[in-house]
């Protein structure tokens, strides 16, 4: 019988009672390796309960007491991220190197996390009238909960989980339903690592799921990664219900050059940034925005670079780029390149004929080069979220500038060039929430946060790093007075400053 996949639910694994399933694949393959469930009511109800019962002991645990704990799940992830990283290749594809990078950003935020007795300081003012002081502290939020996306299993839950634990909050994670396993293994780490039960909990499932978490009356706050349609409807569904909400949503990341940009460098950013992982990341290159005839000495770079990737099983050493999460997801990807063509776009590199030998039936897309794509065509409006590069031509920096600020998504952008007039104004001027100059993927690290702009953003902060602590804090503001027993007396006039 094939293996289904168990709730992770007060400290164990729970075996569900829905008949809902769904299938996980192996992407290389295109076959399914296990099932996962898909929650009922019921299930997701005992996961937040248990989260609210642990929440009325964890909120009161020492901060020394959260900081071994997290100390102790850090060595954990670093001792299995070999294991962690070929779970993620078995179920989401990405080549194993890749893998490892995943788990490696994802370590990054646990041990900022670790600094969390430095992290939750309050401020404090000594006399602000006679005799009294104010200081503020930063309490938990209570329950919270992360919906989760497929393209980083393991690195996205802990942008999330590690944070709001080190905050003193419970947790309730409902992870992608393509790619499950890699969080039930964290589950089963931090119960090594001391978590007391209830503290984390995980539920599988669909839009029933989220529903129930967006709705719950116990859940004070949701974090969200998807894309943007499904971001705004989890922000609006979430503020609705009285929650705190951070809803990251898709990507169109423009990556500008210049013509006096060191082409090689540019090239070898372009085909990382647009390829790596097949495409899907939110912070991949999906354009290229050529200004002048930097297309002239670029797009040779490019395609000389392409046509030595190896594409196959990310599980061979040789891989560079490995299969789309599923065939639906690839029929998709492809359809996108296919509606370009048929718009006017030339089509440079067609990675639609690929064939990965001896993995006929996997999810594979080669690299797609497109050039002389305009604004007005699908490719660029849409996030396509695969591998497929669109190339804009445009005459000058300023043209450059306005395609940018007039697109929809702010997530992340780039631009490459020698001149430092040019790169200062590019990072001033420009309406992206991550910006890289002479960097193809701005992702900041972990005592940072991650977050765009405009439609790549519904919510007010960002997520893990210093905006993360805020998110899943709240403030509150003491004013004391320990007078002089010697002066008493009523006193009916408003309370000045004295």
């Amino acid at each position: 019988m094939m293996d289904t996949l168990t709730h992770w639910i007060d400290g164990k694994p729970v075996a569900s009672k829905s008949d809902r399933t769904g299938e996980v694949y192996n992407p290389a393959t295109g076959e399914v390796q296990k099932r996962v469930p898909y929650a009922t009511l019921g299930e997701v109800d005992a996961a937040i309960d248990s989260a609210a019962k642990a929440s009325e002991s964890w909120k009161h645990a020492s901060l020394a007491t959260r900081a071994r704990i997290l100390f102790a799940f850090r060595e954990l992830v670093n001792k299995h991220k070999d294991d962690l990283a070929r779970m993620l290749t078995l179920e989401h594809g990405k080549v194993f190197s890749d893998a490892q990078g995943e788990v490696q950003r994802g370590l990054e935020v646990i041990e900022f996390a670790c600094g969390l007795q430095h992290l939750l300081k309050g401020e404090i003012s000594e006399n602000v009238s006679t005799d009294v002081d104010s200081y503020s502290l930063r309490q938990p939020v209570g329950v919270v909960a992360g919906i989760t996306p497929f393209n980083f299993p393991a690195m996205v839950p802990m942008w999330m989980y590690p944070v709001a634990i080190a905050c003193g909050n419970t947790f309730v994670l409902k992870p992608s339903e393509r790619d499950p396993s890699v969080t039930n293994f964290c589950a089963e780490l931090l119960a090594q690592a001391g978590l007391p039960e209830g503290v984390l909990n995980i539920v599988h499932g669909d839009k029933v799921a989220v529903d129930r978490i967006l709705e719950h009356r116990s859940i004070g706050a949701v974090s969200f990664v998807g894309s943007t349609p499904i971001a705004r409807y989890i922000f609006e569904t979430g503020t609705k219900n009285g929650k705190r909400v951070q809803a990251l949503g898709g990507a169109k990341n423009h990556m500008v050059v210049l013509p006096d940009a060191d082409m090689d460098l540019a090239a070898d950013a372009a085909v990382g940034a647009g390829y790596g992982s097949a495409g899907e990341r939110c912070m991949a290159i999906s354009v290229l925005v050529c200004v002048g005839n930097a297309a002239e000495k670029l797009l040779p770079k490019i395609r000389e670079r392409i046509a030595v990737l190896k594409v196959g099983n990310g599980l061979e050493p040789e891989s560079q780029m490995g299969p789309l999460i599923t065939r639906q997801h690839l029929d998709k990807v492809t359809g996108y390149v296919n509606q370009g063509e048929k718009e006017g776009a030339k089509v440079l590199v067609d990675g639609r004929t690929l064939k990965v030998p001896g993995h006929e039936k996997g999810f594979f897309l080669g690299p797609c080069l497109l050039d002389d794509v305009t604004p007005d065509m699908t490719v660029y409006r849409e996030e396509i979220f695969g591998p497929v590069l669109s190339v804009v031509r445009v005459e000058t920096y300023e043209q450059a500038i306005r395609l940018i600020q007039e697109h929809p998504y702010g997530n992340g952008t780039a631009i490459f060039t020698n001149d430092g007039g040019a790169a200062r104004k590019f990072q001033h001027e420009i309406q992206v929430g991550m910006v890289g100059i002479n960097v193809p993927i701005p992702v900041p690290m972990s005592y940072y946060s991650f977050g765009g702009w405009k439609q790549s953003l519904f919510g007010d902060l960002h997520i893990y790093g210093p905006d993360g602590i805020k998110f899943y804090t709240r403030n509150k503001v003491v004013i004391g007075r320990w007078p002089d027993p010697r002066f008493r007396g009523v006193d009916l006039g408003f309370p000045q400053n004295r």
